[in-house]
Order: C-alpha cells, then sequence, then structure tokens
C-alpha cells in the first residue's frame, strides 16, 4: 500500500482527534457537562450481490451464482465541546473485489470544524483534517447507502475505479453560505493532499511499474445554490489534483499525474419526483517522464440525465442514462485500438439504468438495479485484469440490502 507522509500524519492527527474526543467525553461525563449531551455516534452496513453475464464487476460477478464482493461498513461519532466547534470522524470498512486486505477499516474523514461566524443571514467556517470533498451532488456521502439515489452513482461522474482520488483530501476546508430572500448560496474552497491509492495507480497502468505514487498539493471549489427550498440546485465544481511517481527503474525518470475536472450540475425537484443531470470536462494526464511512451494528456467528456419517482412514501424507482467518454479526440476508440493500446471499447461507456429501492422502515433499505451497457470505460481494472477479454456489451444486476443505526 502506498503511504505518503501526509497520510501517516493525517491518521496519527485522526488517532490523536479520536483519543483526545473520548478524552472529552470520559471527562466531561464526570462533570456531568452538557458538553456530552451533544455526544452522537451512528453506523451502517451494505451489503450487495453483483451478477453480470459478461465481464466482472467487483469480484467474480460472472460466474456462478455472482459476487458479494461488494461491502460497506462505516461507524461516526461527533461532539461539540463549544457551540463554535465540532469535532467529527468517520471510520470506513469497504471491499469492492478484491481479497479481504481491501477491507481494512481506513479513515474516511476526520475534522475539526470551526464556525468564526454563524447568524440567521450567513455561516462561515473551516474544516481542518482529512474532509470530504465538495465535487459535484453525492461525494461527500457516497458511501452511505440512505443517501445514494441508486445502488450504484452513475460511474460516469462517480468513477469507483478510481475513487481514492475524488473522495476526500487532507488539509483545509473553507465554506460559507449566505441566505437569501428565495435561495441559499454555498460555497467551499479546500486546499491538502489527495489519496493517491492503488486503485490509481492500476488505473495508469503503474502498477507493474517499479516506484511509488505519491499524492500532492490539490486544491477543489464549489459553489451551490439552491432556489425556493430546495426546488431547483445547481452546483458548478472545479478542482486540480495533482500526485508523483517516483521511478525506481534506473534510466527511467520521475513523472507527474493531473486531473483537472469541471462538473456543471442541476437538479429540479417535486413532492413526488426529481430531474438530475451532471455533465463534466476532465482533463488528465502523465507528464515529465523521459519515456514518451508514459506521458499523455486527454479531455474526457462525462455526463448523465436521471429521473426519480417516489410512490407510496417508502417506494422509489429511478431511470438513468449515463454516458462516458474517455477522449473527446478520439470519442469512439478507434484511434487507441490503432496504436495497440487496447480494445476501443474501453474508452467510452454508455449505461442505461432501472432502479427500485424500498425504505423497509427508517433503518433498513432495499434496492434492486438493473444495468445495459455499452462498453467497458469504466470497469475496475483489478476485476479485469487483461482489457482484450472484455466484451464490449455487457448486463448487470444487484441487489442490497442496507442497514443504519
Amino acid at each position: 500500500m502506498i503511504v505518503s507522509k501526509s497520510l501517516r500524519w493525517t491518521e496519527a492527527c485522526a488517532g490523536m482527534l479520536l483519543g483526545g474526543l473520548l478524552l472529552i467525553t470520559s471527562a466531561q461525563a464526570r462533570a456531568e457537562s452538557p458538553v456530552l449531551d451533544t455526544l452522537q455516534m451512528h453506523g451502517f452496513l451494505s451489503q450487495a450481490l453483483v451478477i453480470t453475464d459478461r465481464n466482472d464487476f467487483f469480484g467474480p460477478s460472472s460466474s456462478g451464482l455472482g459476487s458479494l464482493k461488494f461491502t460497506e461498513i462505516g461507524a461516526n461519532a461527533s461532539i461539540r465541546p463549544h457551540q463554535d466547534v465540532l469535532i467529527a470522524a468517520q471510520v470506513l470498512s469497504r471491499r469492492a473485489g478484491g481479497d479481504g486486505s481491501d477491507a481494512e477499516p481506513v479513515l474516511d474523514y476526520g475534522i475539526i470544524d470551526y464556525q468564526m461566524l454563524s447568524n440567521q443571514r450567513r455561516t462561515l467556517g473551516i474544516q481542518v483534517g482529512r474532509f470530504k470533498n465538495p465535487f459535484g451532488f453525492y461525494n461527500q456521502t457516497r458511501d452511505v447507502a440512505f443517501t445514494r439515489p441508486s445502488i450504484l452513482l452513475p460511474q460516469s461522474i462517480y468513477f469507483d475505479r478510481t475513487r481514492s482520488l475524488a473522495l476526500s483530501a487532507d488539509g483545509a476546508l473553507v465554506y460559507a453560505e449566505e441566505r437569501l430572500s428565495k435561495g441559499t448560496v454555498r460555497a467551499y474552497a479546500g486546499v491538502g493532499d489527495t489519496q493517491a491509492g492503488d486503485d490509481l495507480r492500476r488505473t495508469l497502468r503503474l502498477d507493474a511499474v517499479r516506484g511509488d505514487l505519491k499524492s500532492k498539493t490539490s486544491a477543489i471549489a464549489q459553489v451551490r445554490y439552491e432556489h425556493d427550498g430546495g426546488r431547483f440546485v445547481a452546483a458548478l465544481t472545479t478542482a486540480s489534483a495533482n500526485a508523483r511517481f517516483e521511478s525506481g527503474i534506473p534510466g527511467l525518470s520521475n513523472g507527474g499525474f493531473f486531473f483537472e475536472p469541471w462538473v456543471f450540475s442541476l437538479q429540479y425537484n417535486e413532492e413526488l419526483w426529481s430531474l438530475t443531470g451532471e455533465f463534466a470536462l476532465r482533463k488528465s494526464g502523465l507528464e515529465g517522464f523521459n519515456d514518451p511512451r508514459f506521458n499523455f494528456d486527454v479531455t474526457g467528456e462525462s455526463w448523465y440525465v436521471q429521473y426519480t419517482r417516489r410512490f407510496h412514501d417508502d417506494w422509489q424507482w429511478l431511470v438513468r442514462y449515463d454516458s462516458l467518454t474517455s477522449n473527446r479526440d478520439d470519442r469512439s476508440g478507434k484511434a487507441f485500438e490503432a496504436s495497440g493500446a487496447g480494445p476501443a471499447h474501453s474508452q467510452f461507456a454508455d449505461d442505461i439504468t432501472l432502479g427500485l429501492q424500498w425504505n423497509v422502515n427508517p433503518r433498513v433499505l432495499l434496492a434492486a438495479e438493473y444495468h445495459y451497457v455499452d462498453g467497458t470505460g469504466w470497469l475496475p481494472i483489478q476485476d479485469n485484469p487483461d482489457p482484450s477479454e472484455t466484451s464490449r456489451r455487457w448486463n448487470m444486476l444487484l441487489f442490497q440490502l442496507s442497514l443504519r443505526f
């Protein structure tokens, strides 16, 4: 596992943060202070079954009775030692294919949140530690099934095969909220080290190259407007994520990775239905290697349109069209295939999704989902190590049970 100095520092701080939280709790319990009344602890668990007719997704889904290797378990705690200060952290164990080591618990977020200004009209605050990136509509709560409209989020925007890059950062996030007569404006700006995990290294095909992929200082910003109590929501997100590959091969120089997306998000909500769409332009590449075969610079395009309908109080169905293009200058992937880099269908993916959710009660959620996919642009590399053996058109069924407390 690749562990940067900043990651070790953050995990050490998180340990002190959680330890401090427990010490505060213990001390306040002895003193019978009202601070203890602010302590909150929650958790969740989700288990899914994934079945595909071709290709594998989150384990050997195309063989036998499918794959049960999609599990999410999380626990979080928060406390307010002062009315303007919040201490919060969450530990997450997530397995999405791979072996058991992938389910090792990790720090999902761990922050000290200080609000220097808070009144009826505006709020201004800062989070320090490991914060969740404000990316699109769903990234900050993407691992809690109860907050997702479907079992899988649109893969063209919320990549699961490179999720570590977008998930969180170690640094500081400033946020502001301005409440207007008919709406609310929210703004976020964060600076910190991204999580350059093994998933990113596999996707970049650097897993077979001796060396280390280390995160570098990156930035993210989002402006969001909610009108008429959330009836209409619009957001614009941009980021500059960076990492450095330190080569361990004689004769191969070090290089850098960059990811610069722009995401436009729109949503319209009525009492019984919602219409959501997001569009992204994604510039990414490797640069600085003295071997030109490693360097590339492409701009990808992602978008989806999603309609959800609520009925019988606790049921919801969904239909979505999701489209991914890895390179706008080679939408069909034919040039990519002609270069010998892999099959054309690995450069795009068009996904038609039908989903159904049933909130059995506030603590139990059952969901089912069907995907018809043309292309393999977002298939996990670890489940499909040889792209030439994948099929262009494939079907997927998912079933999930989720609990929370």
